[in-house]
């Protein structure tokens, strides 16, 4: 049986651009880009045009932009380091309740070593309390705000625009998470750092994005190093830098026509699964959300017990909180919505995904949920 991949929020295929660009560089990208021979100085340029690429797209300077690892590590830098940077204004935390887990380890991390942290809440669709944002971060010690561009799980888009006026209010520097936004959406003025991840819009993993907007008080959580004008450690991987500026680019050519077409299919993802599935919850804001994320939970059915039924029927799936589900933990992101958290699943579809994909998990996913459900009595 022909699968059907529908994890892209996880991690997307590879984009022919990047795949292109990938193998290309591999024969002129491999030299040190620090060091002054030929091949390095031509390491130098491709670098440089990768980062070239990446501020075009993101609308800032070049210099603003930097590769580290991955978005987890680009995550930590951005909280630790803007943290850091702002040690004598405040050491305060201010962070939605649905920050993907690289934030809250960050801030567990803060508060171990003397700091302390805000959770703003959010409502049943998943958006962050306004009323309750400005507050926090209108209060003194206010350090560092750190709000999603849009939730990982269940794709409601957070008011950027809004909460950074409140924090740009209150002086208090704004990091914006926009990991599942890049290449899809465009990501709202007003923030003061920003992170991403080039798997999440088919480029290869081990690339993350983090850029700091020039004024923006940062200091690097790291040891000192002569990378990344010092503020990630470790040699770049150019020719996985060089993939994820080709398809970064490559999809934010196409977002528009993307984003309409993957909207229409979890559209009919979203009402076909409440017709068809008795006690279900279809989450996340029905229309002020991303384009490719649906996620619903099935009463009296286990999480990992429905994706295993869906993967040996072919269906790669996620079942809880896509950061922490080898944990077998509940989603944070949905507790804190205060809605079902088991027999939860998110559909996250990309640019391979067909119709006809669709319209057999639509078919097939009814019956395997009554089998669970007649497993356990119900």
């Amino acid at each position: 049986m022909r699968g059907a991949y529908f994890d892209a929020a996880t991690a997307t295929p590879l984009h022919p651009a990047a795949r292109e660009a990938l193998l290309g560089a591999l024969d002129d990208g491999w030299a040190d880009p620090g060091k002054l021979y030929t091949q390095a100085r031509r390491a130098r340029l491709l670098l440089d045009a990768a980062r070239a690429t990446f501020a075009q797209v993101l609308g800032v300077r070049p210099d603003e932009v930097t590769f580290t690892s991955s978005g987890s590590t680009a995550a930590h830098a951005a909280v630790l380091g803007g943290l850091a940077g702002r040690r004598r204004a405040g050491a305060t935390l201010v962070r939605s309740a649905i920050e993907h887990s690289a934030v809250l380890h960050a801030g567990e991390r803060h508060v171990r070593d003397g700091g302390a942290e805000t959770e703003v809440p959010v409502d049943l669709l998943g958006r962050v309390d306004l009323d309750a944002w400005t507050s926090a971060v209108s209060a003194p010690g206010a350090a560092l705000a750190a709000l999603i561009s849009a939730s990982h799980e269940v794709g409601t888009v957070q008011p950027v625009a809004a909460a950074a006026a409140a924090c740009r209010a209150a002086g208090v520097p704004l990091y914006v998470d926009a990991a599942q936004s890049l290449g899809r959406v465009p990501v709202p003025d007003g923030w003061s750092l920003l992170t991403g991840s080039a798997r999440k819009w088919g480029g290869p993993p081990g690339v993350g994005l983090l850029v700091v907007r020039k004024g923006t008080r940062w200091v690097s959580p790291y040891p000192a190093d002569d990378r990344e004008s010092g503020r990630f450690p470790g040699a770049p991987d150019l020719p996985a830098i060089l993939a994820a500026a080709a398809s970064l680019h490559a999809v934010h050519e196409t977002a528009a026509q993307e984003s309409k077409r993957l909207s229409a299919l979890v559209d009919h993802v979203r009402a076909g699964v409440a017709a068809t599935v008795p006690d279900v919850e279809i989450v996340g804001d029905p229309a002020d959300r991303l384009p490719h994320i649906v996620t619903f939970s099935c009463l009296y059915v286990d999480g990992e017990a429905l994706l295993t039924a869906l993967d040996r029927r072919g269906f790669a799936v996620s079942s809880g909180s896509a950061c922490t589900s080898s944990t077998l933990r509940p989603s944070h992101v949905l507790a804190a919505m205060g809605v079902l958290t088991h027999g939860n699943i998110r559909l996250s579809l990309h640019r391979d995904t067909t119709a006809d994909q669709v319209e057999r998990f639509l078919a097939e996913l009814p019956g395997i949920v009554a089998a669970l459900r007649a497993e356990v009595g119900m």
